[in-house]
């Protein structure tokens, strides 16, 4: 594999985990459940300023106090009117936006109408036959002078509509998102067994066929372990450092059947770092890409170190090896692999740009991988938590 230095501050949303879809749901259906309370209250609630905003504005013009029937009997037919409106537009909102238009229009002059000849009906029970209008035309002007509170009821009703899809189209799109994250992070997690597998299977059958069947069955059970452990946690959960650790010496078990005195191991965890939260298995693909390319490839094997300290409100993690470096043995060695990648990718996936992942030459040589991620810690259980059993 070609090895080229890689310093990577990814970005991508979902920063520190991914949005649920349980409680994306229920937004949605709280939205849905209050939107028939919230058009009853703007619609009595417009409909009676309507009315007081008509009483008083006769009464501002020294019009009788029975004056109050004519703007309640337009407010109760306005209130009426777009009621019916309101169904028949819910009923015609599937159209293309020229026939909606067409049909908004031909509802607001129906409503219009409506409103008109209530009101014309209660002026002349309130003042008698002197003000029936004299000719059709008057009539038309009653209702023309109630297009324009009907429009207002119109635009205020298409306006809240097309706000409340885009809203749920955009809780839909987020969800969709947080589904497809779900998805590509187990894929990620999912992808890290089958690789190391292969190699642990390749090195069981090489023990096999040298005749050493005692290693090759211990080597057998600590795989047996190792995937009954990654089997048994969630991907999308996140575990303290302690027990990444844990994992990490289950599988460090079977590498130091493998290499015995070849490989060394160096532990500094600071002691408030063990309870920082991680993702799962986030350290197996860069110790095992560290084994492939630093010790495998060096008679005399390599060390591994494994730093753990909290930098204000980061956690950082350094991986390093002594072997020959990522510019070095052609172009190869331990700053590539499949593992490094779907390390970066995770990262990108759960914390966006809040994380750091940075592959990089060491002096005089090796390679040294930097995780910075945001530090958040795991409640103290019960009677204090022991140090993990790291292997020296």
């Amino acid at each position: 594999m070609s090895r080229t230095r890689q310093d990577v501050d990814a970005s991508a949303p979902a920063a520190a985990g991914v949005v649920d879809n349980g409680d994306m749901g229920m937004v949605a259906s709280r939205a849905r459940a209050y939107a028939p309370q919230l058009f009853w209250l703007l619609h009595i609630g417009g409909w009676a300023a309507y009315f007081l905003l008509g009483f008083s504005t006769g009464l501002a013009h020294d019009k009788p106090m029975g004056y109050w029937k004519l703007p309640l009997a337009q407010a109760i037919s306005g209130l009426v009117a777009t009621l019916g409106l309101r169904y028949w537009l819910r009923s015609l909102w599937h159209l293309p936006p020229a026939a909606l238009v067409a049909a908004i229009v031909v509802g607001v002059l129906a409503a219009s109408a409506v409103m008109g000849v209530v009101f014309v009906a209660v002026l002349i029970d309130w003042c008698g036959e002197m003000c029936r209008p004299s000719s059709t035309l008057g009539y038309i002007g009653h209702m023309v002078n109630c297009v324009y509170v009907v429009l207002a009821w119109v635009g205020g009703y298409v306006g809240i509509k097309y706000y409340r899809q885009l809203q749920l189209q955009t809780e839909a799109a987020l969800a969709a998102r947080a589904t497809a994250h779900q998805a590509q992070l187990k894929m990620l997690r999912y992808q890290l067994n089958p690789h190391f597998l292969f190699n642990t299977l390749n090195a069981i059958s090489t023990l096999v066929l040298d005749g050493d069947r005692r290693t090759a069955n211990r080597m057998v059970q600590g795989l047996s372990s190792f995937l009954r452990h990654s089997l048994e946690n969630d991907p999308m959960q996140r575990v303290t450092l302690k027990q990444e650790l844990d994992a990490l010496n289950l599988y460090l078990g079977i590498e130091k059947l493998r290499f015995a005195d070849r490989l060394r191991l160096h532990y500094e965890i600071a002691p408030d770092c063990y309870r920082a939260l991680l993702p799962s298995l986030l350290l197996q693909p860069l110790i095992e890409n560290a084994i492939k390319y630093a010790v495998a490839r060096q008679v005399e094997g390599g060390t591994l170190e494994i730093q753990a300290i909290r930098d204000a409100q980061m956690l950082q993690i350094l991986v390093r090896d002594d072997g020959p470096g990522i510019s070095a043995s052609n172009g190869t060695g331990s700053g590539s692999g499949v593992g490094l990648a779907n390390t970066r990718e995770r990262l990108t996936v759960l914390y966006g740009d809040r994380q750091t992942f940075q592959v990089r030459e060491r002096a005089p040589h090796g390679a040294e991988i930097l995780i910075r991620i945001p530090f958040e810690a795991a409640a103290p259980a019960a009677g204090g938590e022991p140090l993990p059993g790291v292997m020296a």
